[in-house]
């Protein structure tokens, strides 16, 4: 006669089962959000402004009408992060311009060591609801940059300042953050 009741024994094994089961799918699960979590990031961070990325698209440009009942003062300042050995800076510390007119800035950056090294830019900007209005035609801060020992270099930043930038808001911000790149 065959027993219909499971053992002790087989219960355990069957709730084990169960539990590694979903522990895998837990794992997967956490797996497949870390990865997406940069595209997410990345889009969320394009929608707000955050973390200086804004939309550069040409159509977002060509649509860009000039406003000139209006001035925006545009600020820049810089950092450079320990381990970079680099001097960095705006050749011209603010820019007055109409929203909508493209501007051009030159930033300059030197190594100060004896090796090539290579950095990364990382806008910011200020404040936080002109993130979303401030677009980046042109920047450094698209790539990694290298410089050869004692090398200096001109690097071009081409925006603009939308139109749809709040009436209220006439002065912002962008600061760059030069970091030492990560390799590869």
């Amino acid at each position: 006669m065959k027993n219909e009741a499971l053992t002790v024994k087989e219960q355990i094994d069957l709730k084990n089962k169960k539990l590694v089961t979903k522990l895998v799918w837990l794992v997967i699960g956490s797996l497949l959000f870390a990865f997406a979590l940069v595209p997410l990031y990345d889009v969320l961070c394009s929608l707000t402004g955050l973390n200086g990325k804004t939309s550069n698209t040409a159509a977002v440009i060509s649509m860009a009408k000039v406003d000139n009942t209006r001035w925006v003062n545009v600020q820049f300042t810089t950092n450079v992060m320990p381990g970079l050995g680099w001097n960095f800076y705006p050749k011209q510390s603010s820019v007055k311009l109409h929203p909508g007119k493209i501007e051009t800035v030159i930033f300059v950056a030197k190594n100060t060591t004896n090796e090539v090294a290579t950095g990364r830019a990382v806008p910011s900007i200020t404040p936080g609801i002109a993130a979303a209005n401030l677009k980046k035609i042109e920047c450094f801060c698209f790539v990694n940059q290298s410089l050869k020992p004692g090398e200096e270099k001109e690097m071009p930043l081409r925006f603009f300042v939308s139109p749809e930038l709040p009436k209220e808001i006439s002065d912002m911000t962008l600061s760059y953050a030069f970091f030492p790149a990560v390799k590869n």
